[in-house]
């Protein structure tokens, strides 16, 4: 399928969403990632997805009635803050919604076809909005209401595999109890917001589609492709999902001034080319990624470009060689998890 274009979604609409003072989650992420992309797609290959606004239908499949309405009201303040770090902006609630649009209109377009490969430039991110709370940076959240959208369009299973340095735990409270959703994290530990240990595995009927793979600050890539090998592509295996979706924030690479983790563009594209394979291999080829977090520029226009190579076709082949003992301690506790019944 790498002859396919790539549906991108992008729109200049999502850099009105700024704070008044200086913060990592602004305008320029989108003008480095768009710098990423344009080196290694050339434009005649892309197939650019119009984002739109959300409905209130597709947002109220994952977050709450009480929620939409309050967030609705805190933004028309026009400039503030809903906590410590999500701030907003007269322009906000158009991007956000906008965000939220774009990202199931790309899932929509990958489902759908031709084309089965995805990237989405996305602000604000999503993966930290819970059902009834914004945080961290995250209104809406982008992927999971695309999930939801997915399958309410017909998909059976959908895998969410997310990147971020960061957990993800807005996604996995929304879809802790589906089982039509598996949901992976990969993440530094300890780090903001607290969550993703290896024992928080699903709850009810979702028990065990749930798999946090929490690293120590100073993991790099062998240490992620070992758990891509060990970890991520055999439950993905398993799972049998129908599209699979990507939190794909780049806040673990060494040069973010967030985190500690040591991984480089290369991991980036790696990661992105073993879930290329994953998903040929599986016959169905959907794959769509969607911008989270990273905040240094240069990683973001290097790691973007490697994973927008990826996603055409060039390969990256996952890292090998010894991990220090955090890291094997870390991973040996996430498969021991995994295999619980």
């Amino acid at each position: 399928m790498a002859g396919l274009p790539i549906a991108v979604v992008d729109d200049e609409r999502f850099d009105g969403h700024r704070s008044m003072e200086p913060h990592p989650e602004r305008p320029e992420r989108l003008v480095a990632a768009r710098a990423g992309l344009k080196r290694a797609v050339a434009a005649e290959q892309w197939a650019r997805v119009a984002a739109r606004p959300v409905s209130d239908e597709e947002v109220l499949r994952v977050h709450s009635e009480s929620y939409l309405r309050r967030l609705r009201d805190a933004l028309g303040a026009g400039w503030g803050h809903i906590d410590a770090d999500t701030f907003f902006c007269p322009e906000t609630e158009e991007a956000a919604w906008l965000a939220a649009g774009g990202a199931v209109e790309l899932c929509r377009a990958v489902v759908e076809g031709p084309t089965r490969r995805g990237l989405a430039l996305l602000r604000p991110p999503g993966h930290h909005a819970c059902p009834s709370r914004a945080m961290g940076f995250c209104l809406l959240n982008n992927i999971a209401i695309a999930a939801a959208d997915a399958l309410a369009q017909g998909l059976s299973r959908v895998a969410i595999v997310d990147w971020d340095v960061h957990h993800g735990n807005g996604t996995q409270d929304i879809f802790y109890d589906d089982a039509r959703v598996l949901f992976i994290s990969l993440h530094q530990s300890p780090l903001y917001p607290g969550t993703g240990r290896v024992e928080e595995r699903g709850a009810r009927g979702g028990e065990g589609y749930t798999v946090n793979v929490p690293m120590p600050p100073g993991s790099g890539p062998n240490a992620y492709g070992a758990a891509f090998r060990e970890v991520v592509l055999p439950v993905l295996g398993s799972f049998g999902a129908e599209l699979v979706l990507v939190s794909s924030g780049l806040d673990g690479h060494r040069r973010d001034p967030l985190a500690q983790l040591e991984l480089d563009a290369e991991c980036f594209g790696a990661m992105t080319s073993a879930l290329v394979e994953h998903v040929d291999e599986a016959g169905h080829g959907r794959l769509a990624l969607f911008l989270e977090g990273g905040y240094d520029l240069e990683a973001i226009e290097e790691s973007v470009y490697a994973m927008a190579a990826s996603l055409r076709g060039e390969r990256y082949g996952l890292a090998e060689g010894a991990l220090s003992p955090g890291e094997a301690r870390s991973l040996g506790r996430a498969k021991a998890h995994v295999g619980e019944s």
